[in-house]
């Protein structure tokens, strides 16, 4: 039997890696990249709003409103600063767990407390799988109606409107559900005015 060379297996195994290295470490994302932003500058850039020319935020990541004028997004499980973008991910309690039956029914109460009637929206009870969701239900946007339109000293009808107005369909008509993006919906808030 015949050894075999390291010499003979070590250069094509370094000149196969610095070839991949080049082409998926370089070409490739400078393609995708410039593809992106040719194509699609607005997501690529992280789906930035600005307001004024000043970024407020991104269509992407949840903020915690938490004023009486405000909607309010789901809740966060991304850590002591919510919505925080560098520390995405659930809560990861399970059903079962007593700790996520208790901090639903302390959202529950505080959104009564704050003027909601009836059932509270799932979706303002618990966080989303990555912690971030910048969107709630329609049906959450219209439990809060009420209280962002006393709050701010608007007819109830008007504050619907910009709901509705600002309210997703599912994406090309059949995936996933109906959803209103809270940023989005407070800033046209903000542009309505109010006390």
């Amino acid at each position: 039997m015949k050894q075999t060379n390291t010499r003979s297996q070590l250069r094509p195994a370094l000149t196969l890696f610095i070839l991949l290295g080049v082409v998926l470490g370089g070409i490739y994302p400078a393609i995708v990249t410039g593809l992106a932003q040719a194509f699609f500058p607005h997501q690529a850039n992280g789906s930035v709003i600005e307001r004024k020319g000043v970024a407020v935020g991104s269509e992407l990541i949840g903020q915690n409103f938490t004023g009486a004028g405000y909607f309010w997004g789901r809740p966060s499980a991304s850590g002591v600063f919510p919505n925080n973008g560098e520390a995405s991910g659930g809560s990861n309690l399970g059903p079962t767990n007593p700790a996520l039956k208790q901090a639903a029914e302390e959202r529950a109460k505080a959104l009564q407390e704050a003027g909601g009637q009836g059932p509270v929206p799932m979706d303002l009870l618990s966080a989303s799988g990555s912690g971030l969701d910048p969107h709630i239900s329609p049906a959450a946007a219209e439990y809060q109606v009420r209280r962002v339109a006393q709050a701010r000293g608007l007819d109830v009808e008007r504050v619907r409107a910009l709901v509705r107005a600002n309210s997703e369909a599912p994406q090309w008509g059949v995936f996933g559900e109906a959803r209103v993006n809270v940023l989005g919906l407070n800033l046209a808030l903000d542009e309505v005015g109010g006390k």
